[in-house]
């Protein structure tokens, strides 16, 4: 029965990642024939619409959506480490979050909050993964070493902090080398920030992944140190 349990709900877990890959290459496709029919620069005497340009960004989130779409089955294979279908299901769910609503549907400027929303649900995502890597390290032995609740905690959240940092150093690098807006330091508009408006994006981005990988860290925290409290008092 448990085998069968496994089976159905690995089988779940291919479905959501064959369809985030049509839906990806149908967003490739559709962003191509954009790149292709829009204007260089949008003519001043018209509403704004979109140019060249940001629809290469979007090109540029949609291949590199469809890239990382299989790290988690890389690094399985590779390494083998099973990661939990679970994980994957919410890591394919935050790519289409990310990538098709957010940068091919508008929803960043649309929805208020959206980049923050995806933020906060990224950063707890890769706490728990931190979380889930010990674990996993564990069960395989090859973390012989004894790490107390608070290190693995730590360990999380530094995790999911620096998978952070990271992120905006490429949305920097990418906006530099390609004159994309990936740090929203311009309005949809085009229309240039300054000052404090133009770091605001990535500094509130930082401010809410910091506050998101800390809720998840301390909740898991007390559950590993209750844990640990269950298991000296059985013996």
């Amino acid at each position: 029965m448990g085998y069968y349990a496994v089976k159905k709900k690995r089988s779940f877990k291919d479905k959501i990642g064959l369809l985030l890959f049509f839906i990806l290459v149908a967003c490739i496709v559709y962003v191509i024939t954009r790149i292709i029919i829009s204007p260089t620069e949008a003519e001043s005497d018209i509403e704004y619409i979109k140019v060249k340009s940001d629809y290469v960004l979007m090109l540029i989130q949609c291949i590199l959506g469809l890239i990382v779409m299989f790290i988690p089955s890389i690094i399985e294979r590779k390494k083998s480490i099973d990661i939990p279908d679970s994980m994957e299901i919410l890591y394919f769910i935050f790519l289409f979050c990310a990538i098709v609503l957010g940068e091919v549907r508008d929803f960043y400027y649309i929805i208020p909050y959206w980049d923050t929303i995806l933020h906060a649900f990224s950063a707890g995502m890769l706490a728990s993964l931190g979380f889930s890597l010990v674990a996993i390290l564990k069960k395989t032995e090859r973390l012989k070493h004894y790490l107390s609740p608070f290190y693995i905690a730590l360990f999380s959240f530094c995790f999911a902090l620096t998978a952070g940092v990271v992120w905006e150093i490429y949305e920097y690098l990418a906006d530099g080398l390609l004159s994309l807006n990936m740090q929203k330091y311009a309005l949809a508009d085009g229309t240039k920030l300054i000052g404090r408006e133009a770091l605001s994006d990535t500094m509130d981005d930082l401010i809410v992944d910091a506050i998101g990988a800390l809720v998840i860290t301390i909740l898991g925290y007390y559950s590993l140190k209750k844990k640990e409290n269950e298991n000296q008092q059985s013996k």
